[in-house]
């Protein structure tokens, strides 16, 4: 048990230090951008002593690594700083945001999850035949197909064609559960469609590596069904790599939703870090981005622990 805790210690160290890495790049990419920020948001009419003063407000007459010092330590204490754009705090800007992009991924990751188990659970039964090879196209096609692409087709059949869903995802704190749900349909199956492909492929070759064991032999040649076989032999021995692929792209939809809040304007914090970048909110867009890492960073850090856990001869092999 101690060298199960000493290795998710270890994990965990490693990333911090990748979180340390990602916000010093997130710092210094925007460091690097073109032009003057002051100047850029107080317009060409600004005086000279007027851009002296917004500079000094904004620390950026101080030294670079002063500011970052002072700049994640706010950060680590909650105080993402104030928005250059509105002067309202950044947490609250982004809290907000934020919320609603955690719940368009796990409706998305509601859908997306159990039917991409299912069906790699029954490609696996039907290996090489035809259903096996229709699933295996289509999950391919939507794969290959950008993002904005899928999404585009869903508004045309659902919301142009069928008049089902609305085109726009636009939610308010006023809605219900039901409301909302129903305003976040189109993007949230356009987030299925992506991440189901990778879950259901996994899924399936985790479950066939499987069935070569000999353990599985010894129960076909005992006479139990396969599809029994499947689903209580097969399929929890090959936890491990599902549960790692899962999490895997739980992370992606957290953070892989800033073109889809885009297509469908959907005010979550994707939406949100694209709006900041063309009005040079930098405030905004170091949190947006730090955040973003530190989710993804995050659920990576789970799926590994999980995986490690629940595979005892991957859990021995780190022991």
């Amino acid at each position: 048990m101690k060298n199960v805790i000493w290795h998710i210690l270890k994990r965990t160290s490693g990333s911090l230090a990748t979180v340390f890495v990602i916000s010093l790049i997130i710092f210094i990419g925007v460091e690097l951008l073109p032009g003057d920020v002051a100047e850029t948001v107080l317009g060409q009419s600004a005086t000279e002593e007027t851009v002296t003063a917004f500079r000094q407000e904004l620390k950026l007459d101080l030294p670079p690594h002063t500011r970052y010092i002072a700049w994640l330590s706010d950060f680590v204490h909650g105080d993402f700083g104030t928005s250059l754009a509105n002067g309202r705090a950044v947490t609250d800007l982004i809290s907000w945001r934020f919320g609603n992009t955690l719940f368009l991924a796990m409706t998305a990751a509601a859908i997306a999850v159990p039917l991409a188990i299912l069906l790699g659970i029954i490609a696996a039964f039907y290996r090489n035949s035809l259903y096996d090879k229709i699933i295996s196209t289509t999950t391919l096609s939507f794969i290959s197909f950008p993002e904005f692409f899928i999404a585009y087709i869903l508004i045309m059949l659902f919301s142009v064609k069928l008049n089902i869903f609305p085109s726009m995802a636009m939610i308010n704190e006023n809605m219900n559960i039901g409301e909302r749900l129903y305003a976040i349909m189109l993007p949230a199956l356009t987030l299925t469609c992506v991440v189901t492909a990778h879950m259901m492929r996994q899924t399936r070759a985790a479950i066939i590596n499987v069935l070569s064991s000999s353990f599985i032999e010894m129960a076909e040649i005992k006479g139990i069904r396969r599809l029994r076989i499947i689903i209580h032999h097969a399929f929890p021995n090959s936890l491990s790599p599902v549960i790692n692929v899962v999490a895997v792209n739980l992370a992606y939809l957290v953070v892989g939703v800033v073109i889809v809040e885009v297509v469908f304007v959907y005010p979550g914090l994707g939406q949100l870090l694209v709006d900041s970048v063309a009005k040079r909110d930098l405030p905004v867009v170091q949190a947006s981005g730090l955040i973003f890492s530190i989710t993804y960073i995050g659920l990576n850090l789970l799926a590994d622990i999980l995986s490690m856990l629940a595979n005892p001869r991957l859990r021995q092999s780190q022991l």
